[in-house]
């Protein structure tokens, strides 16, 4: 490790950046390592997380949908239920992305790999890791999101022009969960504590209107829920999907932009906490 730093410790080298301890303009480093070790992986873990929301589209939009019929959308008018339920799905799928890489993958190497140690032993900073590895989560997302969207329109689901806008918006969906993911996992010690995550993670795929409309529940629960940040990416992909605007939609987007800064914020803060001390 003195052959990279130069006989110097990390915080020798922190104080030696241009911008100081959490930056240095280099999250591309971080990047470029993640897409290599990826070319190792099977395929079948990385398409893993695609197949669930998949298959509770058919399941629930083909299967029940024939049972529902047609429901009340964005705006009033009448969909099908599994164009319903295909933008919430859409929403769980760049959820599970993003969740998957910021959170197992960073569980491993920080804790057993000691990646992000060697990492900011070099010119990298706090933030180009929570940059790189935040990137590497929103590629998984927008593959899923791609994926979805081209099973949606095979299903003759995409009812609007602007529904081609889902794509970057369930990518903006992924930011959100993966910035937050990355530092939520910094306090993880064990395979035990990462079960906390799918503790969350279940009740918000469940009771965010997924498969039901928000009315449906009583108002205290109605509350809870809209606090829960799946609810606005479902939401905001449902009203998206129609072209459906509306003053919340914008509500939508900016709760996704506050929540990306305060998670790198916390995963950028965590990563200098644990590594720069």
């Amino acid at each position: 490790m003195s052959v990279l730093t130069g006989g110097h410790s990390a915080t020798d080298v922190a104080r030696e950046r241009k911008f100081g301890s959490l930056y240095s303009r280099n999250a591309k480093a971080v990047v470029g390592r993640g897409l290599m070790a990826a070319k190792s992986s099977t395929w079948l873990v990385m398409v893993s997380g695609f197949f669930e929301p998949v298959l509770f589209l058919l399941a629930m939009g083909v299967g029940m949908g024939s049972i529902v019929g047609t429901v009340q959308g964005p705006g009033g008018e009448e969909i099908s239920y599994a164009a319903y339920i295909a933008p919430a799905l859409l929403a769980v799928s760049a959820m599970n992305g993003a969740i998957y890489d910021s959170t197992w993958n960073v569980f491993f190497k920080m804790n057993f790999a000691k990646l992000y140690q060697g990492m900011l032993y070099t010119s990298l900073g706090p933030l180009d890791v929570a940059i790189g590895e935040i990137f590497l989560a929103l590629l998984r997302g927008l593959l899923y999101a791609t994926g979805f969207t081209a099973v949606m329109g095979v299903m003759g689901l995409l009812t609007s022009w602007w529904a081609i806008l889902v794509i970057p918006a369930s990518v903006l969906i992924a930011f959100g969960f993966a910035s937050f993911g990355m530092g939520i996992t910094s306090f993880m010690k064990t395979f035990q504590q990462m079960d906390w995550i799918n503790f969350f993670l279940l009740p918000m795929f469940l009771f965010s209107a997924t498969f039901y409309p928000l009315s449906v529940y009583p108002q205290v629960i109605q509350w809870f829920i809209q606090a829960m940040p799946l609810w606005h990416g479902v939401e905001l992909l449902r009203q998206i999907s129609v072209g459906s605007f509306s003053p919340a939609t914008a509500i939508h987007v900016g709760y996704y932009v506050v929540m990306i800064a305060l998670g790198i914020m916390l995963t950028t803060g965590r990563l200098r906490q644990l590594f720069l001390k």
